[in-house]
């Protein structure tokens, strides 16, 4: 998901220095999104893939 959002966020800085207003901002949020979302997940995998499994 974070290779995404570096993908997006290339897209948004090549359309924006083309000139491409509306393209550079749909990308540049689509990028945000999916890095909160990232950010967030990996919060969640710390969190929870640290409880010891005792048997």
């Amino acid at each position: 998901m974070l290779y995404w959002a570096a993908v997006f966020f290339v897209i948004a800085l090549i359309a924006g220095l083309l000139g491409f207003g509306g393209i550079a901002g749909g990308a540049s949020t689509i990028a945000q999104i999916l890095f909160v979302v990232f950010v967030v997940l990996f919060l969640i995998s710390l969190i929870f893939g640290r409880r010891s499994r005792s048997v």
